[in-house]
């Protein structure tokens, strides 16, 4: 436990345990050459009148667990934390919630026999920056990243987006939209080539109209740290870009290794708080000064098109997800949207057959709503574009004029290549934020709020 700890330490103690065996800990800790700063008491009173709590440093409590590690961590300001307690004062849950309020701080969490160390987030970006991450896979993060990425542009804060994936480049990878073709064809070449033709930084230079970077990523951490990544040397490339801002979009739940100085946070609606927060999940939502809900279908009462205003209301905007989430950031805005589909060309009047990563419930109402919003005629539809022996299935039968498809997964190498093969024309289709005007003013308020950041270093 007490091998590699970081210089100034405070220590987790409990009533739970006999005052003179903390004691003896913490000078055990000392003789070791650990600086212990101070401790927080967690609580618990079995033991605690059978001495002082003489510790032979100040001892800060709080109301709770959580109460007096914040307190311990503002008073002290250390540089780890060593966690003497014990179960029933400190079981898992709590544990976990310890932990991720230390590590979004930056601080490292150690016990008995484990090591949680915070995200690397150095000061890499040489222009003001904007991160989004993701509690999950699926959770929208690309669709939220390339929506902001847009409104940036569109307030004449033009970004370069940088990106990380587990197909990425093997050496950071520049796409100009304006200079590279990003057609189907175009990207059945690369995938030839032995490149992922669906990285999200081609996704993004497609459907936001940005300068993007890619680059790789392998693993990723109970806290979000990759176990390996080539996206500081991407965001070093990006300073030499003349954009004035910089987007840098996580992977899966996998968390940029670099400073950023605002974040988005999104969650997907129909997680559960198990999958959230529990095992240091909540690190993301606390790093985050906006979190963005996305919102899947609600069956209609009558079975009609429906605003998303009418869907939000009904979705479930007070489960116990979101209370807990409201709960964890109470200070940290939370906007819920829905995610719709939009053809990056008109499909009015064709018969489509639909390919996307959404699970079937969504993808049935994906495709409805390019019947009812965007007037297609529907053929079929496969929510299979990661499962690529499923995608293989449902394309042997589909029968339309267009392959309207998510530019993710097996897209390119199995849809686009099966459709062309059969004469048919492929639209790319990117998921919009749904109301849009609500993120696009959160977005800019982020972004002042990031370059007054920068220009405070």
């Amino acid at each position: 436990m007490l091998r590699g700890a970081p210089g100034r330490v405070v220590v987790l103690v409990d009533g739970e345990h006999h005052p003179s065996v903390l004691r003896g800990v913490v000078d055990d800790l000392r003789a070791a050459g650990v600086e212990v700063v101070g401790a927080a008491d967690l609580g618990g009173s079995e033991k605690r009148g059978l001495g002082a709590l003489r510790l032979g440093v100040d001892v800060v409590d709080g109301t709770d667990p959580l109460g007096a590690l914040v307190a311990a961590l503002d008073g002290f300001a250390p540089d780890g934390i060593v966690d003497l307690s014990d179960a029933p004062i400190a079981d898992g849950p709590t544990r976990d919630l310890l932990a991720a309020h230390a590590l979004a701080r930056g601080v490292e969490y150690r016990g008995a026999d484990f090591v949680f160390r915070p995200p690397p987030r150095p000061r890499v970006a040489a222009k003001p920056s904007l991160a989004v991450i993701g509690t999950a896979k699926r959770a929208g993060k690309t669709a939220i990243a390339a929506a902001a990425a847009r409104a940036l542009a569109g307030a004449g804060r033009t970004p370069v987006l940088v990106t990380m994936g587990r197909g990425g480049p093997a050496e950071p990878e520049l796409i100009d939209p304006r200079t590279t073709p990003l057609d189907a064809r175009a990207l059945i070449t690369r995938a030839r080539t032995g490149r992922h033709a669906a990285s999200d930084h081609v996704e993004d230079a497609l459907t936001a109209g940005v300068v993007t970077i890619g680059t790789r990523r392998a693993g990723g951490g109970l806290g979000g740290t990759p176990a390996s990544s080539t996206f500081v040397e991407g965001v070093e490339l990006a300073n030499r870009r003349p954009e004035p801002f910089m987007v840098l979009e996580g992977s899966g739940s996998a968390i940029p290794p670099v400073h950023a100085d605002v974040t988005v946070c999104v969650v997907p609606g129909a997680a559960t708080v198990e999958t959230t927060i529990a095992h240091l999940g909540a690190v993301r939502l606390l790093l985050a000064d906006l979190v963005v809900v996305t919102v899947g279908p609600v069956p209609s009462p009558t079975g009609a098109p429906e605003e998303a205003t009418e869907v939000l209301e009904r979705s479930g905007l007070h489960s116990e997800l979101v209370d807990r989430i409201r709960s964890l950031v109470p200070a940290v805005p939370l906007l819920p949207t829905m995610l719709r589909v939009q053809p990056l060309a008109s499909v009015e009047g064709r018969t489509v057959f639909f390919a996307t990563t959404a699970p079937e419930p969504v993808a049935a109402w994906q495709a409805s709503e390019l019947a009812s919003r965007h007037r297609a005629q529907v053929t079929g539809w496969t929510g299979e574009l990661a499962h690529r022996d499923r995608l293989e299935r449902d394309l042997a039968t589909a029968q339309a004029e267009v392959l309207v498809t998510e530019l993710k997964a097996g897209a390119v190498e199995i849809a686009v290549e099966t459709a062309l093969d059969r004469g048919m024309e492929v639209v790319f289709c990117d998921n919009k934020p749904d109301p849009s005007d609500e993120l696009d003013d959160a977005i800019q308020a982020l972004a002042q709020r990031a370059v007054d950041a920068f220009a405070a270093r």
